[in-house]
């Protein structure tokens, strides 16, 4: 097969509104002042697919957008960056969200479930195209990008997706998490995160089951076998968490796609993630090749 795209990212645009406040859970008061409120965009699948963009491996977005302020954002952040994006018309409007964020970086994310439609499909026909020229397929979980698994399964491609804070037991995750070859998981809501890992392979087509646990590093799933990922130290001070699963996700396929081992790969997401989390949440800015890699020679020589 030739390919002239490396990960193909399905799913997971949309513009945020960031608040900054004071502490987090937030006591309830009438109002507050905050340092900044902005609106940017970005979620998990732009972040995927501007993160894999700027670690050099070649990039094709495809998502459903509306004809609104927001999609034009997110539309000019992929034009910016150099980031291929085919647009499908979402009638409902972009997805959008608004994240509070904490001194201490984290974040709560309430996202508009309003803009989604049940006969929202991505165009099979492009599905079909765009997986034909791709090596692999990054599935972000959300509507309604689960349509799209078993295109990408006849066009041979490998497929990851991040269940995100999945708690093991809703089913609308279940379409991603057992028909992707690596799967992502924050370990936040699991009780259990290795039995969940287990579960995804047993029920699954996994290949490998990630589970990411901020600052306590992640766990991996290979061949029966669970290791840890030691967290990286950040560069910076950490500002704020949001996008650093994703970052995390998108360093780890660069070295899993370059045949990379996979403690090195583990690696790589790690740093990737540390990376994000110095970031300031009304920007979008990712680690480059060069940074990762030299930082990442930087750990393995000591």
């Amino acid at each position: 097969m030739s390919t002239e795209t490396d990960v193909l990212v399905l799913g997971g645009s949309g513009a945020d509104t960031i608040a900054y406040v004071p502490e987090l859970p937030l006591p309830f008061a009438d109002s507050y002042m905050v340092p900044a409120i902005e609106t940017r965009a970005g979620q998990t699948g732009d972040f995927v697919a501007l993160g894999t963009h700027a670690l050099g491996l070649r990039t094709h977005h495809l998502d459903m957008l509306g004809d609104d302020h927001p999609g034009e954002l997110i539309r000019a952040l992929h034009r910016d960056r150099g980031v291929a994006l085919t647009a499908v018309p979402l009638p409902g409007g972009t997805k959008r969200a608004v994240n509070l964020v904490g001194p201490d970086g984290l974040r709560l994310s309430l996202y508009d479930d309003s803009r989604s439609r049940a006969a929202d499909r991505l165009p099979p026909e492009t599905v079909a195209a765009l997986a034909a020229v791709s090596r692999h397929a990054h599935v972000s979980i959300t509507y309604p990008c689960a349509f799209a698994l078993p295109a990408l399964r006849e066009a041979g491609l490998t497929i990851s997706t991040d269940l995100h804070n999945w708690d093991g037991v809703n089913p609308y995750h279940e379409a991603f998490g057992y028909d992707a070859d690596i799967v992502f998981v924050s370990a936040t809501a699991l009780a259990e995160p290795e039995v969940t890992m287990r579960q995804i392979v047993d029920r699954g087509r996994a290949q490998l089951v990630v589970a990411t646990a901020g600052a306590a590093g992640a766990l991996v799933l290979a061949d029966g076998e669970v290791t840890h990922v030691p967290a990286v130290e950040p560069p910076g001070p950490v500002v704020d968490s949001n996008g650093a699963g994703d970052a995390f996700a998108a360093g780890f396929l660069f070295g899993w796609l370059g045949g990379e081992p996979l403690p090195r790969c583990g690696r790589y997401g790690a740093i990737a993630g540390a990376f994000a989390c110095t970031v300031p949440a009304h920007r979008a800015d990712f680690i480059t090749r060069e940074a990762l890699l030299a930082r990442a020679a930087e750990l393995e020589a000591v």
